[in-house]
């Protein structure tokens, strides 16, 4: 009698009911190589990607993400697969050689196009033309737009993106920028990101972009804008480097090697974070610190989302309510109103709309909901009026280095807070504010 050989798959999901369709099982993804040949003018991609993986299983087949775009060949340790098939979503990819788990592993995918947002509950998001450029959005479900990938931020990975359009053009990217050339009337921009990244934080902006390069400590930042934002730009960021010291003190160590900010001539309906920099329309820039909220905000992410990053969407609270409370802390860093001040009136807001969320678990249609900032930030004030300012912000410091560059969940942070601090109410503020739809009191 013939023996049967089981056939053994990578799940086509990461079994994350916020974004059902995302990401995939049976591996984890190590490294991506990234080399983009892009046309601003006539908004055409060719490109390959090069990723180093590695099976969790025995592997007949496995999928990646990978939406918008024609995938031209395949190959998995220089072989052709048995099979290959490209859904909407999914590249489905049948080995002609089985892998064993534990197995490192190599997958080239050339593919070329035109690349444009993918739609999803949350509007439309990824690789997004401008009137002059590019600007990629990746949060949560984009980066199939322009590479395939296993999208889900459980599976952080390193990168190098090498990106090449026309020479007026400049390119803004994850990491540091490792080499540049010119050739022909064309520029490559070659950027290496040496810390684990998730796929959503990866992103790409193309634009004429002027570089003012800020201060060196206490790390590199550096800005990127039209000409004619020149002066709003220059004072809406001049506090930036005091921004980034003061929230060095408070959470620990900027945890990058540089960070930037662009500044699109487009106007964006909100500014946006990506692993090292963070992306404002030109309608958030007045010259006049009218945005200086929004510049917490998005920097604040560079700990709480992008070094901290949560393993699964239900817990996005720990994201957006650290970057929310941030803005508290710079307004009452900076003389204004006190992070007291700002919690009850945050918290009257609040009690002013329904209780029909639990900001720990909102649902994938209420993940971006104010209250999940706002009783995010409200769980943390309280802990913080709890611990006393000396006992928080140590918490807070050993925290970011614990899990520097890792997963976080809402359980680890309890438990983190918990033992570090010896305060057993700890549990009790995150189960009122995060975990219950009825408001506390302050």
């Amino acid at each position: 009698m013939p023996q049967t050989v089981q056939t053994t798959y990578g799940s086509a999901s990461a079994g994350d009911p916020y974004n059902a369709a995302g990401g995939n099982g049976g591996y984890t993804a190590e490294h991506y190589d990234l080399n983009l040949d892009y046309r601003v003018t006539t908004n055409r991609l060719n490109a390959t990607a090069v990723i180093t993986m590695r099976a969790l299983m025995r592997l007949d087949r496995f999928s990646l993400d990978f939406a918008g775009l024609s995938m031209e060949k395949v190959t998995v340790n220089g072989q052709r697969p048995a099979k290959v098939t490209h859904s909407a979503r999914k590249l489905v990819i049948t080995l002609a050689t089985t892998i064993e788990a534990g197995a490192e592993f190599e997958v080239v995918v050339r593919y070329r196009g035109a690349p444009h947002p993918v739609r999803s509950a949350w509007g439309d998001v990824g690789w997004e033309e401008l009137d002059d450029g590019v600007l990629v959005s990746g949060q949560p479900c984009g980066a199939p737009s322009w590479f395939p990938c296993n999208d889900h931020p459980s599976n952080k990975a390193t990168y190098r993106i090498t990106v090449a359009c026309e020479s007026g053009y400049t390119v803004v990217s994850n990491g540091v920028l490792s080499a540049r050339s010119s050739r022909s009337g064309r520029t490559s921009y070659t950027f290496d990101v040496r810390e684990p990244m998730a796929t959503y934080l990866a992103t790409v902006l193309i634009g004429r972009y002027r570089r003012r390069d800020l201060a060196a400590a206490p790390v590199a930042h550096s800005l990127f804008f039209p000409a004619e934002l020149a002066t709003r730009v220059g004072t809406d960021f001049a506090r930036l480097s005091e921004m980034i010291a003061f929230f060095t003190d408070r959470f620990g160590p900027y945890p990058f090697a540089s960070y930037s900010v662009v500044v699109t001539e487009d106007e964006l309906e909100i500014p946006l974070e990506a692993h090292g920099l963070a992306v404002f329309g030109s309608n958030h820039v007045d010259g006049e610190h009218g945005s200086d909220r929004l510049i917490a905000h998005e920097l604040a992410h560079q700990w709480y989302g992008n070094s901290l990053t949560v393993a699964r969407w239900h817990d996005i609270w720990l994201q957006e309510g650290f970057a929310c409370y941030a803005e508290w802390l710079w307004e009452e860093q900076r003389g204004g109103r006190s992070a007291d001040t700002l919690a009850a009136l945050h918290r009257s807001k609040v009690a002013a709309l329904p209780r029909d969320i639990v900001v720990g678990d909102p649902g994938p249609k209420d993940m971006f909901d104010d209250r999940v900032y706002k009783r995010g930030a409200l769980a943390l004030h309280a802990i913080r009026k709890s611990l006393g300012d000396d006992a928080f912000f140590a918490a807070l410091r050993a925290y970011t280095a614990a899990r520097r560059h890792g997963h976080v969940s809402t359980p680890d942070f309890v438990e983190f807070f918990s033992e570090h601090t010896g305060s057993r109410a700890i549990a009790g503020f995150v189960t009122r504010w995060v975990q219950e739809s009825a408001l506390p009191s302050l």
